[in-house]
């Protein structure tokens, strides 16, 4: 299946690739995938996290496969269908599946976001909801289910502890991040590394709307001297506010960081285009800090 679909920056569109497990819908983002491969023989793993199926090498390539089913609870019947070969956070990782359905072109404003009854917040491993046709798709946490599986993969917080001591800095942040396990450990991170003064927001358009009220009330340089945001997020992505951001004449100042699993070549252009000051991928939290550092710099001057 093609995978390779082209959308225009900053429109604050996706498309989610709808797959099955035992009968259930499930959904990806299809910038997390490289390809989807036929099953092929698997060789298993000693001692292995229970949902590692094993790995395989497709083109010379070595490529951990996560059973999916396990990572769900789902009950396990034959071992056929396909693999999802993904690529983020510098990882490729296949995720075993029983049968893929199509792809959809949806808006981030359409994904429902999962209400704490079926989400609990550090342990909840979906993002999203979209309906179709009165189909419900989940959109699963890809990230948050390898960080479980392999918690050195997330973000690698020790790295704030080789930075040593470092002065306060009162230069406020803005933060948008839909994860709140990952909202918390990012801003814990830049208070380790001194950044007390931080706005945390859930999603694009309520950093928007945050911006929006600054610039309304003519402070918006004195409320946020630097932008951190993810790409994924249900109402407004992160290159939409990128995108907004920096075709406002006022606001293109502002230094946008976007700070995201994503962050691959293609992904690295499309930032570039809407004229983010820096990319990063989420296990670089050290990186992230140095870049806050430099960029802040620049618009006190």
């Amino acid at each position: 299946m093609d995978t390779n679909i082209l959308l225009e920056n900053g429109t604050n569109e996706l498309e989610v690739l709808e797959f099955k497990l035992g009968g259930r819908f499930y959904g990806i983002n299809v910038a997390k995938i490289r390809e989807i491969l036929t099953y092929q023989p698997i060789t298993p793993v000693p001692n292995s996290h229970p949902s590692i199926e094993g790995i395989f090498m497709p083109r010379d390539v070595m490529i951990t496969v996560i059973d999916l089913k396990n990572c769900l609870g789902i009950p396990e019947n034959d071992k056929e269908g396909l693999f999802i070969i993904t690529n983020f956070n510098k990882l490729n990782i296949a995720f075993h599946v029983d049968e893929v359905l199509g792809i959809h072109r949806v808006s981030w404003s359409d994904i429902i976001k999962p209400d704490p009854t079926i989400n609990i917040e550090e342990s909840g491993v979906s993002t999203g909801i979209i309906k179709i046709s009165e189909k419900l798709i989940i959109i699963l946490d890809f990230e948050k289910i390898i960080t479980d599986i392999s918690p050195e993969t997330g973000l690698k917080v020790s790295d704030i502890e080789s930075l040593g001591e470092r002065k306060r800095n009162e230069s406020p942040i803005l933060i948008s991040e839909d994860s709140p396990l990952l909202s918390k450990l990012i801003t814990d991170s830049l208070k380790k590394a001194g950044y007390t003064n931080l706005i945390i927001t859930s999603n694009g358009q309520e950093a928007w709307d945050f911006l929006n009220n600054c610039q309304k009330d003519g402070n918006v340089f004195d409320k946020v001297h630097c932008i951190i945001t993810d790409i994924e997020m249900p109402m407004m992505d992160g290159h939409r506010l990128t995108k907004l951001v920096k075709s406002n004449e006022e606001l293109q100042r502002l230094p946008v960081i976007i700070f995201s699993s994503l962050v691959n070549e293609e992904m690295r252009k499309k930032g570039e285009a809407l004229g983010a000051d820096a990319q990063l991928t989420k296990p670089e939290i050290g990186t992230l800090v140095g870049a806050v550092d430099k960029l802040i710099d620049t618009i006190r001057k």
